[in-house]
């Protein structure tokens, strides 16, 4: 498990993005993710307005514009569903570039497009900014559950094992003239997958044997960490901004 393939979502900077607390960013998107969500149906500002936030912080942080789009290529299945849903719902019918579509399907895919897109964009910033390590400990300080916790800092430690274990069997694969990509061969790639749950479910029972020889009581140790520190103060505001749009939008609706 090198530094590579622990910090694969990491972009290394030296931002007051990248410098502010985990747990402080992690409580600052949900609260901006939260907004959006909320925004009424029909009002359209309030999205420009969060969008403006995310990409000034994405500028701030100096996060690659191409970087930051492959990413949000994970959107698609959300966008497909969305350009459908203006064909298929009921209401009044109305014409756009000569196809009559329904009225309320569109305004819900413009709403779903802009919720879906904004939040896509604030995890891919909270996530080019936060070490895997900093984000654990951020999620403790905010006192979710343990658990939890500990399931979230072994998928991201061992994210990476499973990666490579996938890579040498299709590497295995290929070394014995297998060059799936047909339906014809779905029994392979099935069987592989198999392989490699049961394969992950051993070394977890042998990782929790190992854990137990050593002492381990269902509580993982707390990683030194930075010192606490007020939150910047540009993440309080933009926060904030996009919080007071949320509910300016409900008032005046």
């Amino acid at each position: 498990m090198s530094a590579g393939h622990a910090h694969a979502g990491y972009v290394p900077g030296g931002s007051w993005l990248h410098q502010a607390h985990a747990h402080h960013k992690v409580l600052a998107s949900l609260i901006l993710v939260i907004s959006v969500v909320a925004v009424p149906a029909g009002v359209w500002w309030p999205y420009a307005v969060a969008l403006g936030i995310l990409l000034a912080a994405a500028a701030t942080a100096r996060l690659r514009a191409l970087s930051v789009a492959r990413r949000m290529l994970i959107e698609i299945p959300f966008v497909l569903f969305a350009l459908a849903l203006p064909f298929f719902a009921r209401g009044p019918r109305i014409e756009v570039l000569g196809i009559a579509v329904s009225e309320p399907g569109l305004i819900a895919a413009g709403a779903m497009l802009c919720k879906a897109t904004l939040g896509v964009l604030a995890g891919i910033v909270l996530a080019s900014t936060t070490e895997p390590a900093e984000m654990i400990a951020g999620l403790r300080r905010l006192r979710l559950p343990s658990l939890l916790v500990q399931i979230a800092s072994f998928m991201l430690r061992y994210l990476s094992v499973i990666t490579d274990d996938l890579r040498r069997m299709r590497i295995a694969r290929e070394s014995r003239c297998y060059a799936g990509g047909g339906l014809g061969h779905a029994r392979a790639v099935a069987s592989s997958a198999g392989a490699l749950f049961v394969r992950s479910y051993e070394r977890g029972e042998r990782v929790h044997l190992a854990m137990l020889s050593r002492g381990y009581t269902g509580e993982m140790p707390a990683l030194g960490s930075r010192a606490l520190t007020a939150a910047p103060l540009a993440l309080v505001a933009g926060v904030a901004v996009v919080v007071a749009a949320t509910t300016a939008a409900w008032m005046i609706r």
